[in-house]
């Protein structure tokens, strides 16, 4: 049993959610958001909520149910909230800068990193080390990130590159004489 999948999806106010067909659509302030439906779950929207249960009793239906149950309230958190990811940028002469639906980084590289802003998100740079990547979907937003993160990773001995904000870098200590 999903302890995940049995709570019910609240709706908040100013939200509606729709069935039709087999696409699950949410709308909310920050705009609209659509999901395909999985067979094997059972879908209603009642009461304020959505319920997500599966549809028999099979080992693959109740493998999708948390995670059903998880989209879908991430669906619900993006039309009311939104989602942001921060990167921090760490390392001499490393910098971003957003220009309109363009991000520009200079990571090191003999040329510019040019990286076009996929439709949907939206690209904030405050300075010239941090860059917060906004949107309503979760998945455009934490692919988009690990997209820029993958230009310079951060690396163990001097913690130079790209990071996530929080995220741990782990430390090597440099070579001895």
């Amino acid at each position: 049993m999903s302890r995940i999948g049995k709570r019910p999806v609240a709706i908040p106010s100013g939200v509606t959610a729709d069935i039709s067909g087999n696409t699950l659509s949410v709308k909310g302030p920050k705009g609209t958001l659509a999901m395909g439906m999985s067979d094997l779950i059972d879908y209603k929207v009642e009461d304020g909520a959505i319920s997500i249960m599966p549809a028999n009793d099979s080992k693959a239906a109740r493998a999708f149910w948390g995670m059903q149950r998880t989209l879908v309230s991430n669906l619900v958190e993006g039309v009311t909230a939104g989602f942001t990811k921060t990167l921090d940028i760490k390392g001499v002469g490393y910098r971003a800068a957003a220009q309109g639906r363009k991000l520009k980084l200079q990571l090191g590289y003999s040329h510019d990193v040019d990286l076009d802003v996929p439709e949907g998100l939206e690209v904030k740079t405050p300075d010239q080390t941090t860059v917060e990547i906004s949107g309503i979907d979760k998945q455009a937003v934490g692919q988009f990130a690990a997209e820029i993160r993958r230009w310079r990773k951060p690396e163990p001995y001097k913690g130079k590159g790209i990071a996530y904000r929080g995220e741990y870098i782990f430390r090597k200590e440099g070579k001895k004489k």
